[in-house]
């Protein structure tokens, strides 16, 4: 049964003025609890604080319903630590503290997760028996790991920001930096672990709500991917947002599809770069999806002996059920599909400098089938085809305004049922490539070359979509609109996502075996790139990977459906 919880931000000892308007509230919503976040009674310098204090402690100011805070950057006063002491952690009737580092789970079975204070700049290790270390408003690396044991939390109360949380989003922030919380790396680690459904915490006189994001499956739930949304709340009294009330059912499982807008986690793990020679290892795991032709050489005659079945989604490097799966590549999740930047693209960064990033992209279906037909049910095809042809409309419109009209795209498809993981691959063009034909001709003259069928050119709009059967290569070539710049821009003017677009199919016949680096190859070609023919060829760090991933994320927001 779902439990209505509000939250309200720091304090600051104007207890009257916020446990008066939870009155208020609490006779309309009948609250389960409340929370408090950072400062509950501030430093409480002053006779009027002082006296709000006593009235508190004497009960003279009514707390409505329970109500549970933690420690802020200020230590709490000697009166209300003496009453803590003295009364099991309760400051008056209704009014709890949680400990500057603990979980608790209250009588509706939800489970709160607190670590108050700020981290100590030494190294030292305070002790945690005695009055002064458990009310201290700075906590160790060794509180935050304690925390690490909980199985799990539904809400977490931190009074610093995890660090990274602000990576992928999109969510408006103060533009003077220096109002902006400290980020801590041991706050990222204790909301990575403990996956709460929902990270509060305070930011002073502003309001910051992240967009949710996604935790990567554990091996023991490998299809649950739990999310967070992380909400920061201005102090009580500012004219920004100060009370935050929802629902939440501690029993209610996981969303099977990610909610519109969603990330991936923006502090997930830091990864070691390996030294080259290991490099190939996981780049082989991860062409497993993206280049299934690539596997250790068999002798022919072990081949079907020894040949290992196809991997499940939680080893498959495109399935998002996988804990290994390149989460800083991901750049824009959707409901059917999500798209993600390639690993080794073709182009360089600067390749297209009106793009400022190479632009390779990958667009792929949430759905664990190695092609679009065989999504068992038609429904889920249908959207899933839908969104992923969305996302490609999308990218259009992008490269054709960045670059002025001057690049188009080409995507291409192979679908097999022996393959892994179905996807298709975006690549900009120059559009006097596209005008003169040159990219149709080159993938018919490879073709001819490696002894292949004939392709078929087919226009765009009777093209199966989701529904073509059997083994193929599909490639989508378009170019956008031509534009009369002699004439001022009309209102009513198509959008750049339109343009020119055709079809070409190539069947996939049992009697020859396809290179299913084709396409890679024939643009490598193309665009006189033959040294980056080869992914394995175009590898970059972790850190160029990011680099690139957050340029394209910043071009293409205008234009992210997601995010609507």
């Amino acid at each position: 049964m779902a439990s209505k919880i509000i939250v309200l931000g720091e304090v600051n000892c104007q207890l009257t003025k916020a446990f008066t308007k939870l009155s208020k509230l609490h006779t309309k919503q009948n609250f389960a609890f409340a929370i408090i976040v950072g400062n509950l009674f501030g430093n409480s310098s002053t006779e009027k604080d002082l006296a709000e204090i006593t009235e508190l402690l004497q009960g003279n100011i009514n707390v409505p319903v329970p109500t549970y805070f933690t420690i802020g950057d200020q230590p709490l006063p000697a009166q209300v630590v003496e009453k803590i002491e003295s009364n099991n952690d309760e400051v008056c009737p209704n009014l709890y503290f949680l400990g500057k580092r603990g979980t608790l789970k209250t009588s509706e079975g939800i489970r709160i997760g607190a670590l108050g204070g700020k981290l100590e700049a030494s190294d030292s290790k305070k002790p945690e028996s005695n009055a002064s270390g458990k009310f201290q408003a700075t906590y160790t690396e060794s509180d935050a790991r304690a925390l690490f044991g909980a199985q799990g939390v539904d809400i977490l109360i931190t009074n610093q920001w995890p660090k990274g949380i602000r990576v992928g989003s999109k969510a408006p922030l103060p533009e003077d930096s220096q109002l902006l919380p400290p980020e801590v790396q041991c706050v990222a680690d204790i909301c990575s672990k403990l996956k709460p459904r929902y990270h509060f915490s305070t930011s002073g006189p502003f309001y910051y709500e992240r967009e949710p994001f996604f935790h990567m499956p554990t091996e023991d739930e490998p299809n649950v991917r739990p999310i967070t949304r992380f909400i920061s709340m201005a102090e009580f009294g500012s004219d920004q947002k100060a009370l935050y009330a929802f629902n939440l059912d501690p029993k209610a499982a996981p969303p099977l599809t990610l909610p519109p807008g969603t990330t991936a986690a923006p502090f997930s793990a830091p990864q070691k770069r390996k030294a080259q020679p290991s490099q190939g290892e996981y780049f082989s795991r991860y062409a497993a999806s993206q280049e299934p032709n690539h596997r250790p050489p068999v002798h022919p005659r072990k081949r079907a002996r020894e040949r290992a079945p196809p991997p499940g989604p939680e080893n498959c490097f495109f399935c998002l059920s996988n804990p290994k799966i390149a989460t800083h590549l991901i750049t824009s999740i959707g409901n059917e599909a999500y798209l993600t930047t390639a690993k080794g693209p073709l182009p360089p960064d600067q390749f297209f400098p009106s793009l400022g990033f190479p632009g390779h992209m990958l667009i792929i279906p949430f759905s664990h089938s190695p092609t679009l037909d065989s999504i068992q049910d038609a429904e889920s095809r249908a959207a899933t085809y839908k969104e992923m042809q969305q996302y490609r409309s999308a990218l259009h419109q992008m490269v054709s305004e960045r670059s002025g009209g001057k690049l188009g795209a080409v995507t291409w498809e192979v679908s097999r049922v022996s393959g892994i993981h179905t996807h298709w691959q975006f690549l900009p063009v120059p559009i006097h490539l596209l005008k003169e034909g040159l990219v149709d001709a080159a993938f018919m003259v490879e073709a001819e070359n490696l002894q292949y069928p004939a392709f078929t050119k087919i226009p765009a709009s009777e093209s199966k979509g989701p529904d073509e059967v059997g083994d193929f290569f599909r490639l989508w070539v378009w170019a956008p609109a031509e534009k009369d710049h002699t004439a001022e821009e009309s209102p009513d003017a198509p959008p750049a996502s339109e343009g020119q677009e055709h079809v070409l199919m190539l069947e996939l016949t049992p009697d020859f075996r396809f290179d299913l680096n084709y396409g890679r190859r024939v643009m490598a070609k193309l665009l006189e790139l033959d040294r980056r023919m080869n992914w394995r060829d175009a590898t970059q760090s972790v850190k160029e990977e990011e680099v690139d991933a957050a340029a394209f994320k910043e071009a293409f927001k205008k234009y992210d459906f997601t995010m609507e």
